[in-house]
């Protein structure tokens, strides 16, 4: 039998409508907005002005803080302003706007197309790579990936663990990499099993990417410490308690972090970046994006520059259809809706969903039957019908009683409730209002 989670746990149709469309370049954009913070944690600072000439892959902005990334610029040409952008999150923030003149890469960078097998960098010096490189976690949470590689004291990590689960509907932008690009993610996966000086690795892949399983699997019989496993379909495997759990049957409390148990998870996109970034000095400008739809005339994956407007990816997949309702980045379980197709392309957007107009109205609300079947869907074990009547009536100290900052927002609950409840917009307020609470109680 597949492993899987136990608790939980949705099966939502699929639509993979790109899992067979090779991976294309999109042209390098006219222009570019390149956001300051496109990690958790604190925004880089701006280091370039108007007016500077500023080449593909050099350094505009420095990680500031502990839990920070640089930011580099995608393309080459002239700084026209630094100025305000509302980002795919919804949030204003500073970014930098370049005008594109050519395409010249700093000389630091290996444009080969050479495959580079030996790491020749010490642990150390692959963590610090990671660092000036601006590699953050691909698979949507973009935390700087060498904060992960640096083990705190008391800490210790014996496995390391891939995901290329890509549960979220419609999204195949890992699936494609793993098909295309395998032999420089398991080096990748190397790399990173150097910095954190573990013997193993596991990489989870859901059974419904058969080929990318066999694929990993005949590729991983050459590297030392490297297993492929197949797992159940279930959303939301891909979140990295329940991928730990289901591949080490491993807890993680609540309130830790899967080092506590000791695993470090990287998405397979990340040890793809660390490849490029060890081997190729190549900083990440640049990624995988799915552009998908069921009224996309040419839906399709792409490496697309950071800061490339989405408008441009939706020309490329034939265009926005009339009858078009929402653009979601991301996936539809946990995605957002952008304002507009001029929001430009992020280091954590693996996707955009072009939904119309009837699959993207909510349906009226109704009142709350006490079926549970939200109970029974969360991976968790939190109760989400009482998590958002705690946030609607204000409760906030009782929300965080109930364990509201543990929810993923993976959106299991809204998917299942029949009186079409919006539990997860709710909860993500309640969990917003409680994770400042706690910072203002810790700042006194």
């Amino acid at each position: 039998m597949l492993k899987t989670f136990p608790i939980g746990g949705i099966h939502p149709p699929e639509h993979k409508l790109t899992a067979n469309q090779p991976i294309s370049y999109l042209p390098v954009p006219a222009s570019v907005t390149i956001p300051v913070s496109q990690h958790l944690g604190a925004p880089a600072t701006v280091i370039v002005a108007k007016g500077d000439y500023v080449r593909t892959g050099q350094v505009i902005a420095t990680s500031k803080g502990f839990v920070s990334a640089n930011i580099h610029s995608s393309v080459s040409g002239k700084v026209s302003k630094i100025d305000t952008i509302i980002d795919s999150s919804g949030y204003k923030q500073t970014a930098v706007y370049i005008d594109v003149e050519g395409d010249e890469w700093i000389e630091s960078i290996n444009k080969s197309s050479e495959i580079l097998t030996e790491i020749k960098l010490s642990p150390e010096e692959i963590t610090k790579r990671c660092l000036e490189t601006g590699i953050v976690g691909l698979g949507g949470a973009t935390f700087p990936t060498y904060i992960k590689l640096t083990i705190p004291a008391g800490k210790k990590c014996n496995l390391l663990i891939i995901n290329g689960v890509e549960c979220e509907p419609y999204l195949t932008s890992d699936h494609r990499l793993m098909l295309e690009k395998g032999e420089e993610i398991l080096i990748g996966v190397s790399i990173l099993m150097k910095a954190l000086k573990v013997e193993r690795a596991m990489i989870g892949i859901e059974e419904n990417k058969p080929d990318a399983i066999d694929h990993l699997t005949k590729l991983a019989s050459s590297f030392k410490g490297i297993t492929v496993h197949a797992l159940k379909v279930k959303y939301p495997q891909g979140a990295e308690k329940q991928l730990i759990k289901a591949l080490i049957n491993r807890e993680v409390p609540s309130g830790h972090l899967p080092l506590d148990v000791g695993a470090v998870v990287q998405n397979v996109g990340t040890a793809f970046a660390v490849y490029e970034a060890v081997q190729k000095n190549k900083p990440l400008f640049e990624r995988v994006v799915t552009i998908t739809g069921n009224g996309l005339a040419k839906p399709g994956n792409f490496v697309v520059r950071i800061g490339t407007p989405v408008s441009d990816l939706i020309e490329a997949a034939g265009g926005m259809p009339g009858d078009t309702g929402k653009i979601i980045s991301g996936g539809p379980m946990m995605g957002k809706a952008l304002r507009n197709a001029d929001v430009p392309v992020v280091k954590g957007m693996s996707g955009l969903v072009v939904m119309p107009l009837e699959e993207s109205e909510r349906l009226e609300v109704q009142p709350c039957i006490r079926c549970a079947k939200c109970c029974t869907v969360c991976p968790l074990n939190l109760e989400p019908y009482l998590l958002m009547k705690l946030a609607e009536k204000g409760l906030f100290e009782k929300a965080e009683e109930e364990r509201i900052t543990d929810c993923m927002e993976c959106g299991s609950c809204s998917y299942c409730c029949p009186s079409d409840r919006p539990l997860l917009d709710y909860i993500r307020l309640g969990k917003s209002t409680v994770i400042k609470m706690a910072r203002e109680r810790n700042t006194k």
